[in-house]
């Protein structure tokens, strides 16, 4: 088991930073439930996530970054570009606790899982997981759980379910909130692929009211 350390103390933010550039696994608070991250473009860095949930690459993971803009920089400029209901609905919901499946960037080389063609962003309400992806850029994230296994909603209990296959694991006091709405916003018709926090409705009723 990794000792969890607080997300406030000193030097904790660099140590995640440090062991996300090697390639190892991080467990962070976020605005939802505590989250299990690597960075996407470490060779062999996401594969430590599937291996510590047990998961296979057919569910992909998200990515959480520090802004708006940077999220949506990694989706297709045709779906994304300003004036798109994507835009719009970034503008009116980010940070907060909505990932957005879009068609992914050309190129972007970014190792998530299966569909490759697809990738799911967000922009978190957490200034902690902000600040992180802002030093180290965009961050692959899981809930931090075993596949099909409830989030423990404290830091002592994912590092006791995830072992010591975490490199660090930082502790931001009880995370036991509802994880993040996700909508696939890949076609015309879009769908609610996990409720959450926000609502179909909060989301398509957030693209009109900018229209």
């Amino acid at each position: 088991m990794t000792a969890p350390v607080p997300a406030d103390a000193a030097g904790a933010l660099a140590r995640a930073a440090d062991a996300l550039r090697a390639g190892e696994a991080v467990v962070l608070p976020t605005d939802t439930v505590y989250g299990l991250a690597a960075l996407p473009g470490v060779p062999g860095a996401t594969d430590r996530l599937f291996a510590l949930k047990g998961r296979a690459a057919d569910v992909p993971l998200a990515v959480l970054c520090a802004e708006p803009a940077e999220a949506l920089e990694l989706g297709d400029p045709a779906a994304v570009g300003e004036g798109t209901e994507v835009a719009r609905i970034a503008a009116a919901l980010w940070p907060g606790p909505l990932t957005l499946v879009l068609p992914r960037r050309p190129g972007l080389a970014y190792a998530l899982g299966e569909p490759a063609a697809t990738v799911g962003v967000r922009c978190p309400d957490h200034a902690l997981v902000r600040a992180l992806a802002a030093e180290v850029g965009p961050i692959a994230t899981t809930s931090a759980n075993r596949h099909g296994e409830p989030t423990p909603p404290t830091a002592a209990g994912v590092a006791d379910v995830l072992g010591p296959g975490v490199a660090v694991v930082l502790d931001g006091g009880p995370c036991a909130g509802t994880p993040s709405t996700v909508v696939d916003a890949t076609g015309p018709a879009w769908r609610l692929l996990r409720a959450g926090a926000l609502t179909l409705e909060d989301v398509t009723g957030a693209a009109r009211a900018r229209s």
